[in-house]
């Protein structure tokens, strides 16, 4: 036999248990925004809305930075699995703050079949994360070489007026590794 006494108590643990994540989750759900906006300063990743505006044209309008070089350098690392070749059309650039810039990178695939490839940037320093936006780049998508393909690849960024005073020159690095199952593989699946 069942005690009917201890079941009701059991049920109503479980719901209340079962209200208090509804509504953990419905404040969790509010929380996000500025959780995101924290995570992005304190990792120094450059949020939608601050991409958005530098992608705009808005940064540097009528800051103290204007008028400021900085050199930014480039430099690329493939994975020895990736039979591919990258790296950019210029080593280094110097560049205005607050102005868009494009630098194209070539790729090359040196195998006898489609491969496909996923670079992943990364700022030094680190500090200058923050302030490096970029608005267009092979880094956004996977991208496929055919066979012997070559291709032209540009990368458009803007350093904004606010980067700290003490840097005047970054590194946009890239680790292009190989992807396993590509995005319209895995999609088609």
């Amino acid at each position: 036999m069942s005690d009917p006494v201890g079941r009701a108590q059991g049920q109503r643990r479980t719901l209340w248990l079962l209200g208090a994540l509804a509504l953990g989750m419905f404040g969790f759900g509010f929380a996000m925004v500025p959780l995101y906006g924290l995570l992005c300063e304190v990792t120094g990743m450059q949020s939608v809305e601050r991409m958005g505006a530098l992608g705009n044209g808005q940064a540097g309008a009528g800051t103290d930075g204007e008028g400021r070089w900085v050199t930014v350098k480039f430099d690329t690392t493939v994975h020895p699995d990736l039979p591919w070749t990258l790296g950019p059309m210029e080593g280094k650039v110097r560049v205005r703050v607050g102005e868009a810039r494009v630098v194209n990178f070539v790729a090359e695939n040196r195998s006898g079949q489609a491969v496909t490839g996923q670079a992943l940037p990364s700022i030094n320093p680190w500090k200058a994360s923050a302030f490096f936006s970029k608005i267009e780049c092979f880094c956004f998508t996977q991208q496929t070489l055919a066979a012997g393909e070559r291709k032209d690849m540009p990368v458009r960024f803007v350093v904004s007026p606010d980067l700290p005073a003490d840097v005047d020159s970054l590194t946009l690095s890239y680790s292009v590794m190989r992807v396993a199952k590509p995005d319209a593989v895995a999609a088609a699946n």
